[in-house]
């Protein structure tokens, strides 16, 4: 009878151990938690990511072609997808899947991602001792109803969720928001860089001022006029923002060209839509001891060489206040920029500054001398930070309660891709601020979530000597320490010792 009873018991253990864990195994499907300690939670799918999921109706389908047998960190990435794909499938509710092919050795499946552009790439990878070249897959497409996005190579883990949630978004946006980009009559602006990220998101087209601004057009962005406009175009802007149109300007006051090491003055009426907004762009330019480089040619004896020079004309902004345009951006770069006054007393504006550059700061007007070396007027950089971005709004004073916005940066070039446009982290910027302009912020926590930069802060010369003496001292003192530790030590057991046998 008592084997018979143990018998059962144990049948009972096993049943309900199995019913554990068919409950474990449907609660943890639909329940889950992941314990991130990264910076930003880089492993862990972004709020940001959640919010564009969340919006799939649909069964959205990715399938990924990647080669088995990745060299190194390639497997890493494949990995990683796989997990950062269990999460999107995680938070969709059912309408997110995914699949993994390796098309390797499979005709049908290599021709299959080929006809979704997946391309095969050449790695070097070292196989039985020997450096070869292997074709392999590493891309992945969406599929969406009858749409489609491709991501045709994906090498690294850096900035991929951000991609895939940049596709999915494109994917499940049916009505893309229009950003006009505006053509003033001079040369057309080249930021195909920019402009390329921006089309990934929205409607991007070009705008001819003196025809006026389409009514589908809420953000226009003007960058660079070096000469007055048409009347037709300024009253084509004033119309703009009086109507609750947003803008997103670049524009110094001074023009700076290295070759002739001089900055010249920029006059023109794109000036008066910015003081529309309270704003005033200063006739000078800006320095900053905390700046970028340059490569200038110098002239040594019979020798001649290149060397990289603090620039402070190219300031480096990395304290930012709270503001979702700034959100965990690390840095910021601007090339020949001019500081912004405003005015805070018209209750019509609002004005938040963005940019602001660091404690050792200063500006400079009238004959602006850009030589790198030999400046004087680096040696003066004792200042407090110059504001040289700003976010504003106005409200209109022939609509009342019409609010239009504004983002402002006060350097001519912030985005052509011969200037700031070439800078990842001004790309960030340049994308947040068009997403807060339009009002569609899903992206804006996501961009910036990845480290970008981690520059050495700089150390003051008092520092230096201190810290040169503590790496001088600091070992010698451990080394006599532990010296006289270890004498101690013996010592005391040369006593014990004389005790029990002395």
């Amino acid at each position: 009878m008592a084997a018979i009873n143990s018998k059962k018991s144990f049948l009972t253990y096993i049943v309900a151990a199995i019913v554990l864990v068919v409950l474990a195994n449907v609660v943890s499907r639909n329940f889950f938690f992941r314990i991130d300690l990264t910076e930003n939670q880089i492993y862990s799918l972004s709020p940001s990511s959640q919010s564009v999921i969340a919006k799939i109706d649909d069964l959205l389908t990715a399938k990924v072609y990647f080669s088995e047998n990745m060299p190194g960190q390639y497997g890493n990435t494949s990995r990683y997808l796989q997990d950062i794909l269990e999460e999107y499938a995680a938070y969709s509710g059912g309408n997110f899947r995914f699949e993994f092919y390796q098309p390797d050795n499979d005709e049908q499946l290599a021709l299959e991602a080929q006809k979704s552009g997946i391309q095969p790439v050449q790695l070097q990878v070292i196989e039985n001792d020997k450096m070869e070249v292997k074709r392999v897959y590493m891309g992945m497409v969406l599929l969406y109803g009858d749409q489609r996005e491709v991501l045709p190579v994906i090498q690294t883990t850096t900035g991929l969720e951000y991609e895939i949630t940049t596709k999915v978004k494109k994917l499940v946006d049916s009505d893309r928001p229009v950003v006009g980009v505006a053509n003033t009559g001079a040369e057309k602006p080249k930021f195909d860089r920019l402009g390329g990220q921006l089309r990934e998101a929205y409607d991007v087209r070009e705008v001819i001022l003196g025809a006026g601004v389409p009514s589908e057009v809420s953000l226009l962005i003007v960058t660079g006029v070096e000469d007055s406009l048409s009347d037709p175009a300024i009253a084509t802007l004033k119309g703009f923002v009086r109507r609750g149109g947003n803008l997103l300007i670049t524009q110094g006051r001074i023009k700076g060209d290295l070759q002739a090491q001089m900055g010249q003055p920029i006059t023109s009426n794109i000036f008066e839509i910015i003081h529309l907004y309270g704003v005033t762009v200063v006739e000078n330019l800006v320095m900053d001891k905390q700046s970028g480089t340059i490569t200038v040619s110098q002239q040594r004896g019979f020798l001649r060489f290149n060397s990289q020079v603090q620039y402070p004309f190219f300031p480096v902004i990395q304290d930012f206040p709270d503001h979702d345009i700034v959100s965990g951006l690390e840095q910021v770069h601007l090339l020949f920029s001019s500081e912004l006054a405003f005015d805070t007393a018209d209750p019509n504006v609002v004005v938040q500054p963005l940019l602001v550059t660091s404690e050792n700061s200063s500006t400079t007007t009238g004959y602006i001398n850009l030589n790198p070396i030999q400046n004087q007027s680096f040696e003066s950089l004792n200042e407090p930070g110059k504001v040289v971005g700003v976010y504003a709004t106005a409200e209109s004073d022939s609509l009342p309660g019409t609010i239009s916005q504004l983002v402002l940066v006060g350097n001519s070039n912030f985005l052509l891709d011969e200037g700031g446009g070439q800078i990842p982290e001004n790309g960030i910027f340049v994308m947040n601020a068009v997403d807060v302009l339009i009002g569609d912020k899903d992206l804006v926590g996501l961009r910036s979530r990845e480290i970008t930069a981690r520059p050495l802060l700089p150390v003051e010369d008092a520092s230096k000597i201190t810290w040169k003496t503590l790496n001088i001292l600091f070992p010698a003192l451990l080394v006599i320490l532990f010296g006289l530790i270890q004498w101690r030590l013996e010592v005391a057991r040369t006593r014990r010792l004389e005790e029990l046998y002395g």
